[in-house]
C-alpha cells in the first residue's frame, strides 16, 4: 500500500489542531460534559416512568412531567451544543465532523417536540402520547451513541498524535 492510498483510506480527522485548542479552551465543552450525563440520568428515570405507565396505566402525570423535563434538558443541550459548534468550528450547526449527529439530533428534537404538541393540545390518547415519547427516546439512544462514538474517535485520534 502506498502512502497516498493509505491516506485515502484514513478517515478525516475530527479536529484540526486549532479546533482542538478552541474545544479545550471554551467553557461550552464543560457545559456539554455536564449536560450530557444529566440528560442521560433524566432519560433513565423518565423511561422507567413511561414504561411503568404503559404497563400498569398508573402514573401518567409523573411520566408526562418526566418527559417534559427530558425535553427541556434536550433543548438546553442542543442550544449549548450549537454554541459549542460555533466556537469550535465556526458554524452554528452541521459542522463537517458532526454533520450526521446534528441531522439525527433534529429527528430526536422533532419527536420530543411532537410529544409536547400532543400533550399541550390534548391530541391523542395518553398511551399514544407515551408511544411518541418512546420513539423520541429510541432516537435519543441512537443519537447519544453517535456522539459517544465520536468522543471515542477523538480520544483515539489524540492518543495517536500525542
Amino acid at each position: 500500500m502506498t502512502a497516498s492510498s493509505a491516506a485515502q483510506n484514513t478517515p478525516p480527522r475530527i479536529y484540526t489542531e486549532d479546533e482542538r485548542a478552541r474545544r479545550d479552551a471554551t467553557p461550552w465543552t464543560l457545559v456539554q460534559g455536564l449536560l450530557a450525563p444529566l440528560q442521560f440520568l433524566v432519560f433513565i428515570v423518565s423511561l422507567a416512568l413511561v414504561v411503568r405507565y404503559l404497563l400498569t396505566g398508573e402514573g401518567y402525570v409523573i411520566a408526562t412531567w418526566s418527559v417534559v423535563l427530558k425535553t427541556a434538558v434536550l433543548y438546553a443541550i442542543m442550544v449549548t451544543g450549537s454554541i459549542w459548534e460555533k466556537v469550535v468550528f465556526g458554524k452554528w450547526l452541521f459542522a463537517r465532523p458532526f454533520f450526521w449527529e446534528d441531522v439525527f439530533s433534529f429527528v430526536v428534537i422533532a419527536l420530543h417536540t411532537l410529544y409536547l404538541w400532543a400533550i399541550t393540545l390534548g391530541a391523542w390518547e395518553p398511551r399514544a402520547q407515551m408511544m411518541v415519547a418512546l420513539a423520541g427516546y429510541a432516537t435519543y439512544v441512537i443519537n447519544a451513541g453517535q456522539f459517544i462514538r465520536k468522543l471515542r474517535l477523538a480520544r483515539r485520534e489524540l492518543a495517536v498524535t500525542a
